[in-house]
C-alpha cells in the first residue's frame, strides 16, 4: 500500500513513519508513506497556497492550482489514487472507514487548512474525513 500525505507542514507529518507499527510496516515493505509539501507545487516566489474565497466571505481558502499540479504529477507517475480530504465537514473516521481505506492500493490524503479548500479541489476528492470535533495545529 502506498499512502501519500499532502500538507503544508511536511516536517510535522514525516515522523509518523519512524515509530511503532507504522515504522515496522514500512521497514517490512508492507507500506510506503510519502509526505509531500504542497508548497512545492506553487509557482510564485512566496510559495503561496492560500487566497481569499472567490465568491467572497471570511478567512482564506487553499488555492486549487497546487493540488491540481500535484495530482496530475501523481497520476502520471503512479496511476489514479483514492483521494481523501481531511475536513471538519467529513464523515468522522471510525473502524469501518479505516478498514476500507486500508484496502486501497494507492491512497492520497490531502490535509486541509484555513477555512478549507477551494471548491474546485473537490473534483479530485473521493471522500471527506474528519477525525473529530476539534482543531489540530497544521490542519
Amino acid at each position: 500500500m502506498r499512502i501519500t500525505i499532502v500538507t503544508i507542514f511536511p516536517d510535522m507529518v514525516k515522523v509518523i513513519k519512524e515509530y511503532g507499527v507504522i515504522a515496522r510496516a514500512v521497514k517490512e515493505g508492507k507500506l510506503e508513506i510519502d509526505v509531500v509539501n504542497l508548497r512545492d507545487y506553487t509557482t510564485d516566489k512566496h510559495k503561496t497556497v492560500d487566497d481569499y474565497p472567490f465568491g467572497g466571505g471570511p478567512g482564506m481558502v487553499m488555492k486549487p492550482e497546487p493540488f491540481f499540479r500535484f495530482y496530475d504529477e501523481y497520476v502520471e507517475k503512479f496511476g489514479k489514487p483514492y483521494v481523501v480530504l481531511t475536513s471538519p465537514q467529513g464523515k468522522v473516521l471510525n473502524n469501518e472507514i479505516a478498514k476500507n481505506l486500508a484496502k486501497r492500493e494507492k491512497l492520497v490524503i490531502l490535509c486541509g487548512r484555513y477555512e478549507g479548500v477551494d471548491e474546485r479541489v473537490m473534483n479530485l476528492v473521493d471522500e471527506e474525513i474528519s477525525i473529530g470535533d476539534y482543531v489540530l495545529t497544521g490542519g
